[in-house]
């Protein structure tokens, strides 16, 4: 039997919220007619462990924005340029902005931020004179890695405690997880904002 998550004792919902029987009663969204109510109880459980994993992980993400002071963006560009200057890479704007998916304009905004904030320089590209060099200042990179990237690193034992044979089995969850959740070809995910599924009209309020 699942085990009820703590904090969660006197609200019905929040425990129930991950059995698939509570959320999918007439098996509108998952055929399971051929799993056992075991079955169906564990996948549950599986369900809300990556629920709190996720959790922790926003936890994490908003603590170290906290600390830093800096937004996702900004954290995102900043491991970027940590792992770029450990591999001795030089990092352009072009570059930093295709790893972060957004335009020329914004990754401008973006570096113009951080330098301001003394977390980035900007040198002219040795090979390439019409381009720039961006590297993390060791100020923030000591920062970040002895903080957030320390915490961050942790999930390394969790891994390194599982036998090779698990991983594989958790890899393998993970990457058909994701492939499940793929949005491609999910014509919902393409409405523009506002519009009832299917419909192209404005959803009913």
């Amino acid at each position: 039997m699942a085990e009820t998550p703590a904090g969660t004792e006197g609200d019905p919902i929040s425990a129930n919220l991950y059995e698939v029987d509570s959320s999918d009663p007439r098996s509108e969204l998952v055929d399971r007619s051929g799993l056992a109510p075991e079955d169906v109880g564990q996948i549950g459980m599986l369900m809300r462990a990556l629920s709190e994993l996720r959790t922790a992980e926003e936890q994490l993400s908003a603590a170290s924005q906290k600390y830093m002071r800096l937004s996702t963006q900004d954290m995102r560009a900043i491991h970027y340029l940590i792992v770029a200057g450990n591999r001795e890479a030089l990092v352009t704007p072009g570059m930093l902005a295709a790893h972060l998916k957004i335009s020329a304009a914004s990754t401008t905004k973006l570096l113009n931020r951080l330098e301001r904030g003394g977390h980035i320089t900007r040198e002219v590209h040795p090979t390439d004179r019409r381009a720039f060099a961006i590297k993390v200042t060791p100020e923030t990179e000591v920062s970040a890695m002895q903080t957030v990237g320390r915490q961050q690193a942790k999930r390394f034992y969790a891994a390194a405690r599982l036998t090779r044979d698990e991983r594989e089995v958790v890899i393998r969850f993970l990457e058909d997880m994701t492939g499940e959740l793929s949005l491609a070809g999910s014509g919902w995910a393409e409405e523009a904002p506002g519009e009832a599924p299917g419909s192209g009209r404005p959803a009913e309020r």
